[in-house]
């Protein structure tokens, strides 16, 4: 039985699907969502007089998304797609990471450590009034 050596190519392949494949699931995401919401609010009237701030935080938002597609919500669903378009580099990131680890780059483990650093410090404590 011979058994084949997984290479840094391989894990830069997958790494281009994981952007390519992400944006492509956010982009359908979205587009479905928008399907239902216009389908079920086509006739509503819009203003824009007022303009309601939510400063919730990240969890908050988060666990809203995930009722409200839940529930079927369009909007919800449309927040759900760009919630996966913005995961998608992060990820890569992680790949990335477990991509210099394996390569035994500590220079670059570093780098990516500090870069995945400066995300979860941006969004934990992200700007609020």
């Amino acid at each position: 039985m011979e058994t084949t050596k997984f290479t840094d190519k391989d894990l830069q392949s997958i790494i281009g699907n994981v952007l390519r494949y992400g944006v492509w699931t956010a982009l359908s995401v979205a587009g479905i969502g928008g399907i239902i919401l216009f389908s079920t609010h086509a006739n509503d009237e819009v203003h824009f007089t007022n303009f309601i701030e939510k400063d919730d935080n990240i969890l908050t938002v988060i666990k809203n998304i995930f009722a409200g597609v839940g529930q079927g919500n369009g909007e919800s669903i449309i927040f759900l797609g760009i919630l996966l378009l913005f995961l998608t580099p992060v990820l890569r990131i992680f790949l990335s990471l477990l991509s210099f680890f394996l390569e035994k780059d500590w220079l670059y483990v570093f780098i990516t450590l500090i870069v995945i650093s400066i995300i979860v410090f941006s969004v934990s404590f992200g700007y609020s009034h």
